[in-house]
């Protein structure tokens, strides 16, 4: 297992799978990040149900922007163009998840308390990686991750808030989990992928996909059934 501390002047010396893999991995998550507010800020900025909720949409994409400039930068210190990327179509983004429109406020709630908490999982692989300048982002403190934690926490308490009305209230917050419950399963990845383990390896990553997946079932499941919603199949 490499476990060298990598920083940029030293990437010359490393070798080409970990170039290549630490490149992918930067492109990957610069998507993601502004993958994000391009799936609901023409829908849910002007149609959000109060001032405050608002104010948290055009916040929220403001930091996700924030946080793809920040990968972006570190994408181009080795090499990497992500400029396409801030025009991309949805529908050629690296993952399913960034490949449609949120168009209601229950989808809108939701990919923050699942969604942003899959992209919790994935930047928390960063902090302590080989790769200094990627480690030092996300090593706390890290403002990327308190920001994260805040999208969350808005998600979590706006989708318990409207299952808690009951009704076609709740029946609307329920499909939305059901899509998006199995939507953020599939962001982990293959159970048995070869470059995960290469990920390993080369120590850019420290779980496996199958591992990841667990700790989110374990930590989302007991959530989704404390406000009264049905865990998906």
């Amino acid at each position: 297992m490499f476990s060298d501390r990598v920083e940029q002047n030293d990437l010359p010396k490393q070798h080409p799978e970990y170039l290549d893999l630490l490149r992918r991995v930067l492109a990957i998550q610069a998507d993601c990040e502004i993958g994000g507010p391009h799936l609901y800020v023409d829908a849910m900025l002007p149609t959000a149900p109060t001032q405050i909720d608002q104010l948290v949409v055009a916040r929220t994409a403001a930091e996700e922007i924030d946080h793809f400039r920040k990968f972006a930068r570190l994408a181009g210190d080795i090499g990497v163009d992500t400029s396409y990327i801030l025009s991309r179509p949805n529908q050629e983004r690296y993952l399913e998840a960034f490949r449609g429109l949120i168009t209601t406020w229950e989808d809108f709630a939701v990919f923050g308390f699942l969604i942003d908490r899959v992209g919790k999982y994935q930047l928390e692989e960063f902090a302590g990686c080989t790769y200094a300048p990627l480690s030092r982002l996300l090593e706390h403190p890290s403002r990327v991750m308190d920001e994260e934690a805040g999208h969350i926490d808005f998600g979590t308490t706006r989708t318990a808030e409207m299952a808690v009305r009951g009704g076609d209230a709740k029946d609307r917050v329920q499909k939305a989990v059901n899509f998006w419950y199995t939507t953020g399963l599939d962001m982990f990845g293959r159970s048995e992928s070869h470059r995960a383990e290469r990920y390993r390896h080369w120590g850019l990553k420290r779980r496996t996909n199958a591992e990841a997946r667990r700790e989110f079932i374990a930590e989302v499941n007991p959530l989704i059934e404390a406000m009264g919603l049905e865990v998906p199949d």
